[in-house]
């Protein structure tokens, strides 16, 4: 019995569209919307920042975290590995807004990016077994 090729796993051609238009719009709305205003000062992430209480290292942190999850939606070979630290970001996101701000009611959104990010991983999980592979051989 042979083990089922890893290229086996991909979605199909009207999900993988669907997958690419997610992964676009997401990965543009982290790198425009989200990650440059906290890498450039922003003064409402600035404040937000702020009031978690943690300085200027972890808005800058988190900054290049979104930056760099949004860049890795749009590589082919990285998407699948990006979204799933971007899901891990989300859940930790939500946290942050429900205990250290003070603010549950905001916790829904990133919790259901948290969902579409993992659902994008698991739809992308051949890139992440293709990147490990390389890495690891």
């Amino acid at each position: 019995m042979t083990a089922v090729p890893a290229a086996s796993a991909r979605p199909g051609k009207t999900l993988n569209r669907v997958l690419w238009t997610l992964q676009i719009l997401l990965g543009l709305f982290f790198i425009i919307a989200s990650a440059l205003p906290k890498l450039f000062g922003q003064e409402d992430a600035v404040q937000s920042f702020n009031d978690i209480g943690w300085g200027d290292w972890f808005r800058y942190l988190t900054g290049v975290v979104e930056l760099s999850g949004g860049i890795g939606l749009l590589v082919p070979r990285l998407s699948g590995l990006a979204a799933a630290g971007l899901s891990i970001t989300m859940v930790l996101a939500a946290a942050t807004q429900a205990f250290l701000l003070d603010a549950p009611a905001l916790a829904p959104f990133p919790l259901v990016l948290a969902a579409v990010f993992a659902w994008i991983a698991y739809e992308r999980r051949d890139t992440i077994v293709a990147l490990r592979d390389t890495l690891f051989g």
